[in-house]
């Protein structure tokens, strides 16, 4: 099985409200030898105002985000589909991939009716993470790499400073081709230079075997990092499986835990230890490539409370099920905006074919299409596509309802619960970004006008309306 190694640069970092501006990948064979490479890049959707941020860190201007010469949101996950198809199966590989590339590239399918919204899990297709990989070198290996530092003599492990630090000489940092090829030049460093260390990473990439690994109880290593400190591993035990999600375990830390308390405490005591801090017990994602080591010579200390979990079931179902507890209180807030919703169940099998037509239909018949969906998820967003890309087909009253939506969302007050860029946010980061010794004040000028024009020509009178639903 060969690699993919992948990266986005993207208009912000709401992996659900912002969108991918650049995709670029590289595949390899399992040598790592390079086999192949994409590049694509694609216009701003209709309803998205960038992140002045994004644009200032990623260097596109916004003569870019309209250029006709490219493809659109909609074409361009197209393109990301066909090279995903043609390559699997294959391992898919990035930096903080699964925390942040996996996120974008699920939305841009799932907003962009692409009917296998987690195809990097499907077909025999793997996923790995090398920044994980970078922080279970960092606690095992540590020699194998050098490790820039901040001015208080921290480590550094972003991906711009540690891949010059190691010999990557060419990096274009926030180019997403630039941040692939040093991904792939870290890779290499730690396949070739601990072969060991990346066979156990490569084992971590399947959930089954993972799970297997936990489940004997037997003490085992979790290296991660928590906070703004530097990796750390933390010796732990199974303690069970969420009931609502076969792919959350919990790991009992078993330096800070007395198992033999736990098992007599009260469901809030536990729920402490899960929720509180410093955590006792965490939720350990097994489908997300965790870096996972089994303990050759575990001590005593660690084997005695290990054996307490292994002999008491009730404790771990228990366990197990207050997992769920935020989830069910998560549940009972109000309705989410759509974005949102993409976790909240699979597609019927009719919905699904109906999604494959869409793809390769034209926008008529698309519409056709999306009248005909159950889900009622894709049929918001179908709606959404139609009035991005052929608003002709568009009734006087559903115009009126996408352009209240855009302006309401882009109306919507600067704060924290809101997790778009607003104009007001926008402006904000535009007068921050200005303060700065370092500001290119002819680019702030031209994105502040862009924004402003791109507002501007939203702007109509229409009367207030539920968005397209």
């Amino acid at each position: 099985m060969g690699f993919v190694f992948y990266d986005f640069e993207t208009t912000g970092v709401s992996v659900a409200f912002d969108q991918p501006l650049q995709f670029a990948a590289v595949l390899t064979d399992e040598r790592l030898n390079e086999v192949e490479r994409v590049e694509l890049r694609c216009r701003l959707a209709p309803h998205v105002i960038p992140s002045p941020y994004a644009l200032i860190v990623t260097g596109i201007c916004p003569e870019q985000l309209v250029d006709p010469d490219l493809p659109e949101l909609f074409e361009f996950t197209q393109a990301i589909m066909d090279c995903l198809t043609r390559w699997s199966p294959a391992t898919w590989v990035g930096y903080n991939s699964i925390r942040f590339d996996e996120e974008v590239l699920r939305q841009a399918f799932y907003q962009n009716l692409q009917p296998k919204i987690y195809a990097t899990q499907m077909n025999g297709n793997k996923r790995l993470d090398i920044l994980t990989a970078v922080y279970a070198v960092w606690c095992r290996n540590r020699s194998l790499l050098n490790w820039p530092i901040d001015d208080k003599g921290r480590p550094v492990f972003k991906l711009d400073r540690l891949a010059p630090e190691n010999g990557f000489d060419s990096h274009d940092a926030h180019d997403a081709l630039g941040d692939v090829e040093a991904t792939l030049h870290l890779a290499r460093k730690i396949a070739f230079g601990d072969p060991e260390l990346w066979s156990s990473l490569l084992e971590n990439r399947d959930k089954k075997r993972v799970l297997d690994k936990l489940s004997n109880f037997q003490p085992f290593e979790l290296v991660s990092r928590f906070g703004g400190g530097p990796p750390e591993p933390y010796i732990g035990c199974f303690c069970g499986v969420s009931p609502s999600n076969p792919s959350v375990a919990a790991f009992l830390d078993l330096e800070k835990a007395d198992p033999s308390e736990l098992i007599e405490a009260s469901d809030t005591t536990i729920l402490r230890a899960i929720n509180g801090s410093p955590k006792v017990i965490r939720r350990l994602s097994i489908n997300k490539n965790p870096a996972v080591f089994s303990l050759e010579y575990p001590i005593p200390k660690y084997l005695n409370k290990a054996n307490i979990v292994a002999a008491n079931p009730d404790f771990r179902a228990r366990v197990a099920r207050l997992l769920d507890e935020e989830k069910l209180v998560d549940a009972s807030a109000g309705q989410k905006p759509v974005e949102k919703q993409i976790y909240g169940g699979f597609y019927s099998k009719s919905d699904q074919d109906l999604l494959t037509e869409f793809q390769r239909a034209d926008w008529a018949r698309r519409q056709e299409i999306v009248g005909k969906l159950s889900d009622p998820r894709l049929r918001q967003l179908g709606r959404r596509l139609i009035a991005f890309y052929q608003n002709n087909l568009l009734t006087e009253s559903e115009t009126q309802q996408f352009r209240t939506f855009v302006l309401e969302r882009w109306n919507s007050p600067a704060s924290q619960s809101v997790e778009w860029t607003t104009a007001e946010s926008a402006s904000r980061a535009i007068h921050d970004l200005r303060s700065r010794s370092d500001a290119d004040h002819e680019l702030l000028n031209s994105i502040e006008t862009f924004i402003a024009g791109r507002i501007s020509q939203m702007q109509l009178e229409v009367p207030k309306s539920a968005p397209l639903a």
